[in-house]
């Protein structure tokens, strides 16, 4: 049935027997919320009133399918489905490019936190699938933003999510690494944001197969000690970023101490380490020292 109507009941017996081939409720039912369009809430309101009629947005069969697909080769339930909730907002994702991880929505507040009155110029190192770029350029709609991504599919991903949000105007979209594309505009940055690989090798080696089989290793694995991306970016930084600029990324959860270490010994200032909503250490914070320069283009 496309689009038809069934009752709770109809639809909690059909749950059951999906789970019964496997895998999580929680995940089914985030299924049922992004691709059947049946919010957590109505769910809830179903195991209550088993009478009350359901509206899918889609098939049965077409979520049915979706669900024995992510049981049979682990690809996540956010590639199927196309999209995945982030903050306020909703991504569009694909293969080839970083899910959106909940702990990253952190480093979008620390940028509010930190920079409350917004940058004139900023940028989104490894942007992905432009969930950062969009964030931030929602909350700063007077502001510059550029983000940099090697990945021409990442690009095109981040793209339609620019559109999507309406601030395609406002952040240019440059491929290449790291700092590399931004040289035009190097010692302009007020703030740069970035959640690079940080995963070491062997770490990655040993994830759950959704992650290590589906999402793209170049986002994901940092190299031996999970540290050369964030190398790179603390050494680029001394150039890129203006006098008094500030410098945000994302870590390992147990690569607090080595970041803080890194950006120590390049020369920063007001060195900090934040952590996330479990009071883990995954996120540092620090500026570069001296007189400023004004955005302009080039």
């Amino acid at each position: 049935m496309v689009n038809g109507q069934l009752d709770g009941a109809q639809l909690l017996a059909w749950r059951r027997q999906q789970l019964a081939l496997g895998g999580s409720p929680g995940d089914f039912d985030w299924l049922l919320d992004l691709a059947g369009g049946l919010p957590w809430r109505a769910q809830q309101q179903l195991r209550l009133h088993a009478e009350l009629p359901v509206q899918l947005a889609c098939d049965l069969n077409q979520l049915e399918a979706m669900w024995r697909c992510h049981l049979d080769t682990a690809e996540p339930l956010q590639y199927l489905v196309g999209r995945c909730p982030w903050r306020d907002l909703e991504i569009s994702v694909a293969p080839g490019v970083l899910i959106p991880r909940q702990e990253t929505e952190l480093l979008v507040e620390l940028a509010l936190e930190l920079a409350p009155s917004g940058p004139g110029c900023w940028a989104d190192l490894g942007t992905g699938s432009g969930c950062m770029a969009l964030a931030l350029a929602l909350a700063w709609p007077s502001s510059r933003g550029w983000a940099v991504d090697c990945s021409p599919g990442a690009l095109s991903q981040a793209a339609l999510n620019l559109a999507a949000g309406g601030v395609a105007d406002r952040v240019q979209l440059l491929e290449g690494s790291w700092w590399q594309p931004l040289s035009p505009w190097l010692g302009q940055f007020e703030l740069v944001v970035s959640n690079p690989p940080y995963i070491p090798t062997a770490v990655w080696a040993g994830l759950e197969p959704g992650v290590r089989d589906h999402e793209p290793v170049i986002a994901l694995d940092g190299g031996v000690d999970g540290l050369d991306a964030l190398r790179l970016i603390v050494a680029g930084g001394a150039a890129a970023l203006a006098p008094g600029g500030l410098l945000l990324m994302e870590h390992h959860f147990d690569q607090s101490q080595a970041v803080i270490d890194l950006l120590s010994a390049a020369g920063y200032a007001e060195v900090r380490s934040h952590g996330d909503l479990e009071g883990v250490e995954r996120f540092a914070s620090a500026r570069w020292p001296g007189s400023g320069r004004d955005c302009h283009d080039h």
